[in-house]
């Protein structure tokens, strides 16, 4: 994807096979920081401290922490210890466990001395597939947003919550590929893009992703989305997720839930960008079953921006001795979700159209 007329994705290997690079999340939009995973150290750090971020991009890193902990040292016993390491880095996002127990799966028959270039190349074909299902949904979306189009005749009015773009992926991303591809078609687009606190990422990393694509945004407060429903002035939402339960419940950046709820009050079709890899298929409350991640509280206490100095810097925003708490995700009720949009077609948020997922 395009970043000042070049192209960059989220996380690569360069060609000798040693070295495995990130963009550093943390210091967008105001910096473009290309860092080195060494040890699976630095990819539980990347992780735990969102350098990378995002349900996909996390089990592809996770994935080649994997692998970097194989050149580390190949036997089952350094990988079991370092799987358990890299899967307590952040607990919500699914894709995490998914691409780690997938690989400790197909390492168990594989000799020592072959286990690290196998390990490579799962975590190869992992980044490969992210990249294939998120372009997919983006196909898929693109037709929701042509159907749309084709009635209205005009620009399409699309919200989106928190970060789902390609920096939450590889390339494409989830929710935002329908609205890159739709841009990539000259459908006349513009999207809401709201802040997201407390990390602000629809704000820092959304805009930047919008704007670097040419693609005609407006930046808004979180709670500005039922306002902007009860006006007509959005067609559709698409949001992304980190964990979608057998049922179709769906676990997202905290606020999507509301956004939802205002959706549903106005007749507004909510959809949700779903790869497969973040679809638990084993849960079925999502409201009781999903482990909600509480981060650190100078997260909300707290704002990083540029000063007039143009350095990154940190401010204070609450008074003196104040209490902060907070939830990083929220589950919607598979009630409120109009359509999963996945790598494998559209379909409902129920158990039946789920379960045919895995025959497709």
């Amino acid at each position: 994807m395009l970043v000042n007329g070049s192209n960059f994705t989220t996380i690569w290997i360069e060609s000798d096979n040693q070295k495995v690079k990130i963009i550093d999340q943390r210091l967008l939009p105001h910096e473009l920081k290309v860092v080195t995973l060494n040890t699976v150290n630095d990819v539980e750090f990347a992780i735990r401290e969102m350098q990378v971020r995002g349900a996909p991009l996390i089990g592809v890193a996770a994935a080649f922490g994997m692998y970097i902990a194989a050149l580390e040292d190949p036997s089952l016993d350094h990988l079991s210890k370092s799987a358990d390491f890299l899967l307590k880095s952040r607990p919500t996002a699914v894709n995490l466990s998914w691409a780690i127990n997938k690989i400790n799966l197909e390492i168990k028959d594989i000799n020592k001395e072959d286990r690290t270039n196998h390990i490579l190349n799962m975590a190869k074909k992992i980044r490969q597939d992210e990249i294939e299902a998120c372009s997919n949904i983006g196909d898929y979306g693109l037709e929701l947003i042509k159907k749309i189009y084709d009635k209205k005749k005009s620009k399409i009015n699309i919200l989106t919550h928190c970060n789902a773009g390609w920096l939450a992926a590889v390339e494409w991303g989830t929710a935002l590929a329908p609205i890159f591809k739709a841009n990539n078609n000259n459908i006349p687009i513009h999207v809401w893009v709201d802040e997201t606190r407390p990390r602000n990422q629809g704000f820092n990393l959304t805009a930047w992703e919008l704007i670097n694509e040419n693609i005609d945004c407006s930046l808004v407060v979180d709670n500005v989305g039922g306002h902007l429903m009860q006006h007509n002035l959005v067609d559709m939402c698409i949001v992304g997720t980190d964990r979608t339960t057998l049922t179709g419940d769906v676990c997202n950046k905290i606020g999507t839930y509301l956004k939802a709820l205002a959706a549903a009050d106005n007749n507004i079709p909510f959809y949700v960008a779903a790869p497969t890899s973040s679809i638990d298929f084993n849960v079925r409350n999502g409201i009781s079953d999903i482990p909600i991640e509480e981060r650190d509280p100078k997260e909300v206490s707290q704002v990083t921006g540029i000063d007039e100095n143009k350095k990154i810097s940190t401010l204070k925003i609450v008074p003196q001795n104040s209490k902060s708490v907070n939830y990083a995700f929220d589950v919607t009720p598979s009630k409120y979700i109009s359509k999963l949009i996945t790598e494998k077609g559209v379909i409902d948020a129920n158990e039946k159209s789920i379960k045919g997922l895995k025959e497709i």
